[in-house]
């Protein structure tokens, strides 16, 4: 659901980037409360996580794709501002290195798969858990946050097109073709989210966000008894940090071959915005990208590098990226707490 340049008007491209300036400040404060020794590490690597399986189009329909928005994701992993800012970290790099998503539509692009679809996806979340304690609730309820995530995104951008859209379309077409080809898509969200989810509250619960409190933590057995990772005691968090020491490497090798193999064989099928803009007539009023004629523009295919080495690069700036924006943000936070 990236949006090129063209699609909306200059006041609405102007306001919506004045909504994501203004939600990235307060998500930068609000992170300060979620990052900690644990999500601190892990937030870049959802980041870069979130960058390889964008590249991973999956078909929905004749004719047509979808990939992961990743709000979701990021939200329950480490937390709803701090998923805020994996996600603009995302967008960010692929606008800029890879010409994905429109330059003048940044804004409209954080405040969709960013503000929105976060907002969505935590609360429908935190409603389901506090009803249900439990880790089957949690896998349950990742999957279906990240489900609704993705039409509620796609309905907000049907708004913001009735509002200051570059094309004379009925708001109603556009919502119901927007709203039904991405609840399909949505499913795939849900699946990726809640197998994501699934498979990191088997490993390490702990680095779970949204399970803090709900399932039971990661017991060790030593020769000394058991050894709790999410205690607070001295042996637990040598214990965690011992187990993060191959976490975090196996997660960065698991985002590598992702966009370096995988990507590959994803669809080639328009996406479902593109799909929606082709069938009611306005993709035409996109216009090129300024940095669209850059070697590693549209993954690689404008400058002939293969896409599994953009992939690559991809993950590692993101990853660079992101883990030094939340290592900056974390260092300032144990500043403030230690003048306290």
């Amino acid at each position: 659901m990236h949006v090129p340049d063209g699609f909306f008007n200059v006041a609405v491209s102007l306001s919506a980037g004045a909504v994501a300036a203004a939600g990235v400040a307060v998500c930068l404060r609000g992170a300060r409360r979620e990052l900690d020794d644990r999500t601190a590490p892990m937030a870049g690597l959802v980041a870069a996580f979130i960058f390889a399986v964008q590249m991973l189009n999956f078909p929905v329909a004749a004719g047509t794709s979808g990939h992961l928005l990743g709000g979701a994701l990021a939200a329950i992993l480490v937390g709803p501002y701090t998923a805020v800012l994996c996600v603009a970290v995302v967008l960010l790099v692929q606008g800029f290195f890879f010409a994905d998503g429109g330059l003048t539509a940044l804004g409209v692009n954080i405040t969709l798969m960013g503000i929105v679809a976060i907002v969505v996806a935590w609360f429908v979340f935190r409603l389901i858990t506090r009803a249900l304690h439990s880790r089957a609730a949690v896998v349950g309820a990742s999957f279906v946050a990240a489900l609704l995530s993705v039409p509620a995104a796609a309905l907000a951008f049907s708004l913001l097109f009735w509002i200051g859209g570059t094309a004379p379309i009925d708001v109603g077409t556009v919502a119901m073709a927007m709203g039904g080809v991405h609840v399909l898509i949505g499913i795939g969200e849900g699946l990726i989210t809640a197998v994501t989810v699934s498979t990191v509250l088997a490993i390490r619960p702990d680095l779970v966000y949204g399970a803090r409190g709900l399932v039971a933590p990661l017991v060790l057995r030593g020769a000394d008894g058991d050894v709790t990772v999410a205690g607070r005691s001295p042996a637990p968090v040598a214990a965690a940090s011992h187990r993060r020491g191959w976490f975090l490497p196996a997660g960065i090798a698991v985002a590598a071959l992702l966009a370096g193999l995988v990507s590959f064989y994803a669809s080639s099928s328009p996406d479902g915005l593109e799909r929606v803009a082709q069938d009611k007539g306005f993709i035409g009023q996109a216009t090129d990208h300024a940095l669209g004629e850059q070697p590693l523009a549209d993954y690689g295919d404008a400058g002939g590098v293969p896409v599994g080495v953009a992939g690559l690069i991809g993950v590692g700036v993101t990853l660079a990226a992101g883990g030094g924006l939340f290592l900056v943000v974390r260092r300032r936070t144990g500043k403030e707490q230690a003048t306290v």
